[in-house]
């Protein structure tokens, strides 16, 4: 983990992610999770951030992380919540409870998909959302982010 600077972007990634390159590549891309924060490292750089990327299978884990970003002072989240995007009140509580900016993050497009992806309970409280532009998505979050 690195160190936590006001110019850091956290990147919280929910379940499955993992499996990025091997899962549905057809809906999810060949990009794996290593991938996407090969490129947001660069873009970073560009940018001047920090990126500390991260994954789990966990809801709890990802309302701590968005609990620690606002307490380490990060400068914005990055959030692909995965399938808790369309089921996790208290994601949505969490990100409303905090004033740290959060981004939504999909490689494919919710909307176009059944039915029960419609629902977004983190964008209800996210400031933006990006979605359908497969791992690039993240890299337009990042440029998004670095605005706020």
């Amino acid at each position: 983990m690195s160190t936590i600077t006001a110019n850091t972007i956290f990147v919280l990634n929910g379940p499955n992610l993992n499996l990025l390159g091997l899962r549905e590549p057809d809906i999810y891309g060949s990009d794996t999770l290593d991938d996407i924060a090969g490129m947001l490292e660069d873009r970073g750089r560009e940018l001047g951030l920090t990126i500390d990327m991260r994954q789990t299978n966990h809801e709890g884990m990802l309302v701590d992380w968005l609990h620690e970003a606002q307490a380490e002072g990060a400068k914005a989240v990055l959030l692909n919540a995965a399938a808790y995007t369309h089921t996790s009140i208290a994601l949505l509580d969490a990100i409303r409870a905090i004033t740290t900016p959060v981004i939504e993050v999909h490689l494919s497009d919710p909307s176009t998909r059944e039915e029960f992806r419609h629902k977004s309970y983190v964008g209800m409280a996210a400031k933006q959302c990006v979605q359908g532009l497969g791992a690039k998505g993240y890299v337009v979050a990042l440029d998004a982010a670095a605005l706020l």
